[in-house]
Parts: structure tokens; sequence; C-alpha cells
């Protein structure tokens, strides 16, 4: 390697970091006497955060990602406080894409604190990774005493109606919930490399490139059971338990509109909360 190689490599790297999207959301929402409302909002970078609805028990937000997708080197971190008897429903404006990486990974931090006999459905619309995407992704909950949750998350590798195949890359998943301090819900879910090869071995996806968890606090046998009443209607595979007082069920599809259709069935039987308009369109 020669000296000028060697000076031109802090260069490219500088200018790599200087074209990366970096975003940050960080909002407050509280209970009033007419409804929750957002008590401080702050946004930086290529995220924004919108608020559909001004009237309502339930406060709506939207998370929209001005610069169209992400990709290695990007990093967004998101904090939302729901104080004492508020309600929240967060979702997305649309599917957030994870494009090829040169090298470095993308980066999505959630931190979520529900406060007392406060409530959260948090919704997005789905992930779509693309082939050689590296995503890195942690959500951390705490909740209050009372507090009520409604996690879920929606994975794609791959659009199949665009012909679409996710042969390698890289996918981590961290959920850390605590409720009163106390951990009682962890998961970590990591695919590395030869990702098609992997999804295609029956103790992971059984060949389905569309995957979904739905994380339901206080949970009971009687969600388990409104979920298995569905069991005809799914047109992928669903699974669901309980144990500790929480819910938690399992979508593994053969696409992302198989995975849209169960996904639904899941959250409707679950019945929280009302689903975001933006999943209807």
């Amino acid at each position: 390697m020669t000296q000028a190689t060697m000076a031109s490599e802090p260069i490219r790297d500088e200018i790599f970091a200087a074209n990366r999207a970096v975003g940050r959301i960080a909002f407050a929402v509280a209970a009033g006497p007419g409804g929750s409302r957002r008590t401080r909002v702050h946004e930086a970078g290529s995220l924004r955060a919108r608020f559909p609805n001004g009237n309502g028990e339930t406060l709506d937000a939207v998370l929209v990602n001005v610069a169209g997708g992400m990709t290695g080197g990007d990093r967004f971190d998101i904090g939302i406080e729901i104080g004492p008897g508020a309600k929240l429903s967060v979702t997305t404006a649309a599917a957030e894409k994870i494009y090829r990486s040169l090298g470095p990974d993308t980066e999505i931090g959630v931190k979520l604190d529900v406060g007392p006999a406060a409530t959260l459905a948090w919704l997005p619309q789905e992930t779509i990774l693309f082939d050689q995407a590296r995503l890195r992704r942690k959500i951390d909950v705490d909740l209050a005493r009372g507090a009520s949750l409604l996690l879920a998350e929606a994975t794609i590798f791959g659009r199949s109606a665009m012909g679409e195949t996710v042969r390698s890359g890289h996918f981590s998943d961290r959920w850390r919930v605590r409720a009163e301090g106390a951990l009682v819900f962890t998961e970590s879910v990591k695919l590395d490399g030869g990702i098609a090869q992997q999804l295609a071995q029956r103790a992971i996806a059984g060949g389905g490139v569309a995957v979904a968890s739905v994380l339901k606090i206080p949970g009971d046998e009687e969600n388990v059971a409104a979920v298995c009443a569905m069991q005809q209607a799914f047109a992928g595979e669903v699974g669901v338990s309980v144990w500790n007082g929480l819910a938690l069920a399992r979508c593994v599809a053969a696409d992302g509109a198989v995975l849209r259709h169960d996904l639904t069935l899941v959250l409707t039987a679950l019945g929280a909360v009302a689903l975001p308009r933006l999943w209807m369109n």
C-alpha cells in the first residue's frame, strides 16, 4: 500500500460518515381531561413524528423516515415516555427498507418508558431487508406498575413479489422488557451469513421469508384462546403461548402479504387497541 493510498483512506471514511443518515426522535405523552396529548417533541436528522389525531383517549403517533430507507452506517434512535394513565399508539408511515451494506451495520435503538397505568401499542409497519443488508436493532421497554404493552415487529427478508431473495447479510434483533424494574422478557435473534439457508431450516422458518412477533403484557389464557379461534383463517403458520402474565404470538409466512394478513388477525384477536389506519391502506 502506497503512502498516497494510506492518506486517502481517512478522507474516504470521512466522506462515507458525512453521507450517513442519522436520526433521533424523543417525545413525551401525558394524560389530560380531553385525552392523551404530547407534551414534548424533539426531532433531529431524518426522523419525524406526526400526530394525526388531535382528539381522543389514545394519541396516535406516526414515525416518518424522510431519508426513504436505511443502509450501512445509518443510525436511528427513538425515545418515548408515556406518562401516568396516558395511552399511545405508534406506527410508521411506511415499511422501513434496509438496503445493502458495504460493511457497517444499520443500527436502530428504541427506548420505551411506560408510566403507571399507561398503555402503549408499538405497531410499526414491516421492516424489509434487501440482499446483503446488515441490521442491528435493540428495543428496551420499561413498564411501571399497572402499565399495558402491545409490542409487534414484522420482518420481511426480500420482496417475493419483486423476485428478490436475501441470500446473505446480518440481522440482529434484541428485546428487553422490564416491569417495575424486573426483567420479565428477553429475546435475542441473530441471523448471520447465509440467511436464505438459515431461513430454510425447519427449526427456524421452514422456508418462510416473513416473520413477526407480538408481545402482550398483561396477557392471559383468553388471549391465547382468541388467537387459536382464528386458526382456520390464517394463511401462514401462527403459534401463541402465555406464561407469567404475558402472551406471545409468532407468525411465519411465505411472503409479506401473507404475513400482513395473519398479523392483522392476531392483533385483532388480542383486541388491545384499534389497528392504525395506515395499516388499512
